[in-house]
Order: C-alpha cells, then sequence, then structure tokens
C-alpha cells in the first residue's frame, strides 16, 4: 500500500510538473507573439514611411542564439534579441534600434554579387558605417513619426564605452552620440526646442556626459566652420 501511494505521489507531482511546464510554454508563445507583432508593425511602419522598396522581415528571438554573420546582411531579416529590446522603454526606442538595422540590410542590397560583399564589408569593419548608420537612422525614424532623440536615450544606455577608438573596429560610443546630436541640432532642431524627453535620466546622463563634446559643437556654430568636428 504504501509503495502504492508513493508511486502515485511521485506520477502526481510529476503530472503537476508537466502541467506547469505546458502553463509557462504557452505564456512565452503568447508573448513572444506579441513581442514579434509590435516589432514587425514598427519595422513595416519605418520602410513603408520611408518608400524602402527593398524587401526585408523582421524576426524575434527569445533565445539570444547568436550567429557568426548577422542575417540581416545575409539574408535580408532583422533579428531582435532580448538582449536589444531590454534597453528599449518604448516604441520611439524600439524604432531607433530597428531604423539602424534596417540602413544595414538596406545597404546589403547595394554592391558586386548582389550585395554579398557590401555585407561582409560592414560585418568587418563597422567602423567606416556606424555614424553613417547613426545619422540615416535619424532620418528614417523622423519620416515615420518618431521622435529621434529616442536614438541618443537608446544608444547611451545599450551601448558601453571603449576606452581608445583608434585600433578599434567600432567608434567610441560618445563619439558616435555627439555625431547624432550635431545631426539633429542641425536638420532637426524642433526635436530639441521642444524636447519630450529632456527629463529622462538616460538623456540627462548623456548631457552630463557629453558636454565637452557640445562645447565643441557650440565652438563650430559660432565659428562659422563646415569642417567635422573631432568628437571623443
Amino acid at each position: 500500500m504504501k509503495k502504492f501511494l508513493l508511486s502515485f505521489l511521485i506520477m502526481f507531482i510529476s503530472a503537476l510538473g508537466a502541467m506547469a511546464q505546458e502553463s509557462v510554454s504557452s505564456s512565452e508563445i503568447i508573448n513572444d507573439i506579441a513581442v514579434q507583432k509590435q516589432i514587425s508593425d514598427i519595422g513595416f511602419k519605418i520602410l513603408n514611411s520611408n518608400k524602402i522598396e527593398l524587401r526585408m522581415i523582421f524576426v524575434y528571438n527569445s533565445k539570444n542564439d547568436l550567429v557568426k554573420l548577422e542575417p540581416g546582411l545575409t539574408k535580408r531579416q532583422i533579428v531582435v534579441y532580448d538582449k536589444n529590446l531590454k534597453f528599449a522603454s518604448d516604441d520611439a526606442e524600439i524604432a531607433a534600434f530597428l531604423a539602424r538595422e534596417i540602413c544595414k540590410s538596406s545597404e546589403s542590397y547595394h554592391g558586386v554579387f548582389k550585395g554579398m560583399l557590401t555585407s561582409v564589408q560592414i560585418k568587418c569593419a563597422p567602423k567606416k558605417y556606424e555614424i553613417f548608420f547613426d545619422k540615416l537612422a535619424v532620418d528614417l525614424m523622423v519620416n515615420a513619426g518618431y521622435n529621434p532623440i529616442a536614438l541618443i536615450i537608446y544608444m547611451n544606455k545599450a551601448y558601453p564605452q571603449k576606452r581608445y577608438d583608434k585600433i578599434a573596429r567600432a567608434n567610441l560610443t560618445s563619439k558616435r552620440l555627439a555625431n547624432v546630436y550635431e545631426y539633429i541640432y542641425t536638420k532637426y532642431p524642433y526635436f530639441l526646442k521642444n524636447n519630450e524627453y529632456l527629463e529622462n535620466e538616460a538623456y540627462q546622463n548623456f548631457l552630463l556626459t557629453s558636454i565637452e563634446n557640445r562645447k565643441k559643437l557650440a565652438e563650430k556654430i559660432k565659428s562659422g566652420s563646415k569642417k567635422a568636428v573631432n568628437y571623443e
């Protein structure tokens, strides 16, 4: 009798575990579908608003599975991982991430071998393209109705600061942020004059850490120079 009760108890606990696992899986599926829809809606809005006639899709990967060559560059599918989304607080910040990825994927349509060589170049030498894509992402966001300052906020939260960029494959994040700020200041000043993110902590941190770079911009504006500022 005791053996029977013990066996029954083990079976009962196992059944509860299976039910709990099934429930968790169902919740994950529902969440994945919701996030996938949100990403696709924002992504297609950017594509359509900017009349980008290049086909690409958006794929949510909650497992954070890394690949050697970004799918967005090889298959024109933009993969969004949880590690990308965790830094985005609203649709505008998600749009900031997607707009940059759309820029990279769009560029992969151009060049020899149907863009394959360009794709490899972007992957192997991102420093050359980073600031160009940052600025282009601002244009895509504005055309789609998103506040481009969200790009500054997202980048300030998501991209760490390296020590040097002279021999690095990527630019200093502070340099990229300064260039985005200058681009918005020059081309879309309305968003800075009516800054809805002014009290945002990440934006306040950007203002605090970019004092010297913004002084350089002020000097450039005052002098009327057209030369690129050497931001650090």
